[in-house]
């Protein structure tokens, strides 16, 4: 049984100031595997304090002290990763070769991709009036992270607030707590002073909500749902902190008929059933030219009977559970609401998958389903399910393809399959989304991630993600 009653402050593990606790479930078998200390705002205080102090010296470090620390993260990060991806199937449900590959590689991947972010950027320029920028760290960081993609949300906040001379305080999922307890491990091997870095471990409406607050924050960075993060929004807005949103999505993949059908739609249903659909940027809504319409049902019925579900502790290219209770319910009603509603149901349904083993039969698993003939004013058209839940609707003409891509609240994603070069570039111009996936090929590690419209504001990864650490000033040249 684990216990994990320590919280990572001012360079030590801590008791916490509160006493209130809850379970560790794994999601495969909705057994416990351990105990987590839930924190409270004194403990949220203690944190910003640390990090308010540290931020005195930090800021004041040179680039090329910052680039070594990261590359000693680089180094202990590398020798942590089947920890790290141990967690995550523990604690999430990642299959253990998609964690290892995948979930635990974004620690490293978005790591070398700001060390060179960093490498490249001037912290001081001369304008062109003669002026001077320079770029400083914004302050004490305040830090909220999701479940879904543990590893790769805490690299894309913690690794540019270090990198930028800033100091953080982490807030991770109550739910995903082991990873993060690793990276704490990683960071303070990796030799950060102590206060830089500091993890408080607790729910969203009290540590998170005590964060948000705090006066000595001076910026906020949220992952997870639009209600938290505008629940973010509205704390932060008092002490009128910069705040960066990474919410969700309902992301459209518009299937042309001089796509490579055989291949991209088998890519499109395993993208939006991969970590089991709980993803923001997921291709949940198929837009199919009508003319190749009931060709793609065929191959998007026979992709979705091929998806794997099972044991997240075995290797294999499967998918796994949910990562709880609640999100079991909550994709079943949506699985329920799309019968209910009228669309067709294609593959999949209600319930769990058959043949599960005996131990995995409590676990929070779902059956891969598609929906077709979705029209939008279905609810499982509009609202992110979070599940590997999928929904199809056919269409016209290209204009009416971008009409229906961007009826939707969200921005974060959107894919387009084609075989001409043209209309891949005119309709990537039209469509309201932060990142274009192009006939399979996705944006690499670098570039920068974030959405438009409900889907939040800022962007993380590489150069731009570094920026939104940082703090402009601009001086005179000096004459005496």
């Amino acid at each position: 049984m684990i216990t994990l009653d320590k919280f990572y402050i001012d360079g030590g593990w801590v008791a916490p100031a509160s006493d209130a606790t809850m379970p560790i479930l794994s999601p495969a078998t909705n057994q416990r595997v351990g105990t987590l200390s839930m924190g409270n705002e004194a403990d949220v205080d203690a944190a910003v304090q640390a990090a308010k102090r540290a931020f005195e010296t930090f800021s004041m470090t040179s680039k090329d002290e910052r680039l070594a620390l990261l590359r000693r993260l680089a180094e202990v990060t590398r020798a942590r990763m089947d920890d790290l991806a141990h967690a995550m199937t523990t604690e999430m449900g990642a299959p253990a070769t998609m964690s290892r590959e995948v979930q635990a590689d974004a620690g490293i991947g978005h790591l070398e991709a700001f060390i060179d972010a960093l490498e490249a950027l001037d912290e001081e320029e001369t304008l062109p009036n003669g002026d001077i920028l320079s770029r400083e760290p914004i302050g004490v960081c305040g830090l909220i992270t999701p479940w879904n993609w543990p590893i790769n949300q805490i690299a894309l906040k913690v690794v540019p607030a270090l990198a930028a001379g800033a100091t953080c305080v982490l807030k991770p999922s109550e739910h995903t707590p082991l990873s993060a307890q690793v990276y704490a491990e990683i960071v303070h091997e990796a030799g950060y002073p102590a206060g830089v870095f500091n993890l408080v471990q607790g729910d969203g409406p009290t540590v998170g909500a005590a964060l948000s607050r705090h006066p000595d924050v001076a910026m906020m960075s949220f992952t997870g749902s639009t209600r938290g993060g505008s629940a973010v929004s509205r704390d932060a807005a008092d002490d009128f902190k910069r705040v960066t949103l990474e919410l969700g999505g309902k992301s459209p993949n518009l299937i042309f008929a001089d796509a490579d059908l055989d291949k991209r739609v088998a890519e499109g249903v395993d993208a939006c059933f991969f970590n089991t659909g709980q993803s923001c940027d997921a291709p949940t809504r198929m837009l199919v030219e009508r003319s190749v319409y009931s060709r793609v049902l065929e191959l998007a019925e026979a992709a979705a009977k091929a998806t794997v579900v099972g044991d997240p502790e075995q290797e294999g290219d499967h998918i796994g559970p949910l990562f709880d209770e609640i999100q079991y319910d909550r994709v079943q009603a949506m699985i329920d609401k799309g019968i209910d509603e009228g669309a067709r149901l294609l593959s999949g349904g209600p319930g769990r998958p058959a043949g599960l083993p005996e131990a995995l039969q409590a676990g929070w698993f779902v059956r891969p389903t598609i929906f077709c003939d979705v029209t939008p004013e279905m609810v499982i058209w509009r609202e992110e399910i979070f599940g590997p839940v999928l929904v199809i609707t056919p269409f016209d003409t290209e204009e009416e393809a971008i009409t229906l891509a961007n009826d939707t609240d969200y921005g974060l994603a959107a894919y387009i399959q084609t075989g001409s070069e043209d209309r891949a570039r005119r309709v990537a111009r039209r469509l309201r989304a932060g990142a274009l996936h192009i006939n399979g090929r996705d944006a690499d590690y670098g570039s920068p991630f974030g959405g438009f419209k409900h889907s939040g504001n800022g962007r993380e990864g590489g150069v731009y993600g570094l920026e939104d650490y940082m703090e402009i000033k601009v001086r005179p040249p000096f004459a005496a």
